[in-house]
């Protein structure tokens, strides 16, 4: 099995760590990498076998390719790989979102190349292969894309190999998939950032501020730490779904803020609760479900 990575980072380089931990030197890993420095980081810590900025000596023999740039980037580099992929080897990324890339990527697929399009919900608030990780992938939550057309023997193939990260895999309808990311991910994310620009506006308060943070805001901004190239594209490629939700959220803000100004403590208080018992039961579900610890 020849794998190439494009984009050996937190994402690509934890998925190579974890393939050359299973499958040794049945498997071979190219990697393509932005930097010299990130290809020798990323063959030192044995997430890849090989690494250039040759695209051509990266791609050319590979049996899968796993993209993993920012979302943007994806478009462009499969149409500088296209012309050195080999007929019937497999696509898949780790894009956040997944409409946009399919959308553009089917205009220019030719039949003997098959694209299935993937999203691991995983990640750290750090980013580059120096932060990857062998079992990241573990118990957490990967969607397969159910509609970007691969046959299902090609699509076997490739789930094979990433059933060995141990990820949960589930198969979505492409636009389903956008909607959820929106609510689960992408408007958290957004969230957090707004919380850290909150305190940064403190003004004359902002060292008292600072000295009283504690683990309630460690916790609830842990993920304003993110790739900032990452999380702009992904905003620009599920811009839709994000925006209604921001929406949504502003409105739940605006109904807590009139309940605050009103000094209506009942209103607050089952806000509280119904936040509470809501959490709880989706956290216990989820575990049931999903979570084999």
């Amino acid at each position: 099995m020849k794998l190439a990575i494009i984009g050996v980072g937190l994402i690509g380089g934890s998925l190579g760590l974890c393939l050359k931990e299973k499958l040794g030197d049945k498997i071979f890993i190219s990697g393509l990498c932005r930097s010299e420095k990130s290809m020798e980081l990323a063959k030192n810590l044995g997430a890849v076998d090989f690494a250039d900025s040759d695209i051509e000596k990266v791609v050319g023999d590979a049996d899968i390719i796993y993209l993993s740039p920012p979302v943007l980037q994806i478009v462009p580099m499969v149409k500088k790989i296209l012309p050195y992929v080999k007929s019937g080897a497999i696509l898949t990324d780790a894009g956040s979102t997944k409409k946009y890339i399919w959308t553009e990527l089917k205009k220019i697929l030719p039949e003997n190349v098959y694209y299935i399009a993937g999203h691991p919900m995983t990640g750290r608030e750090k980013s580059g292969v120096s932060a990857a990780k062998a079992d990241l992938f573990k118990n957490k939550a990967y969607v397969i894309v159910e509609n970007t057309g691969a046959p299902v023997e090609v699509k076997e193939k490739l789930m094979q190999l990433l059933r060995l990260t141990e990820a949960n895999f589930i198969e979505m309808d492409i636009e389903k998939h956008d909607r959820c990311a929106a609510i689960i991910s992408h408007v958290p994310h957004l969230t957090a950032a707004a919380l850290v620009i909150l305190l940064n506006r403190a003004g004359d308060d902002l060292e008292s501020c600072l000295k009283l943070i504690g683990g309630g805001f460690k916790d609830t901004t842990r993920i304003a730490s993110s790739n900032a190239d990452m999380w702009a594209d992904i905003c620009m490629t599920n811009g839709a779904e994000i925006s209604a939700n921001l929406r949504e959220f502003q409105k739940i803000l605006d109904e807590v803020i009139k309940a605050v100004d009103n000094h209506d403590r009942q209103f607050i208080h089952d806000y509280f609760v119904q936040s509470k018992t809501r959490r709880d039961e989706i956290l216990e579900t989820v575990e049931r479900k999903f979570d084999p610890n």
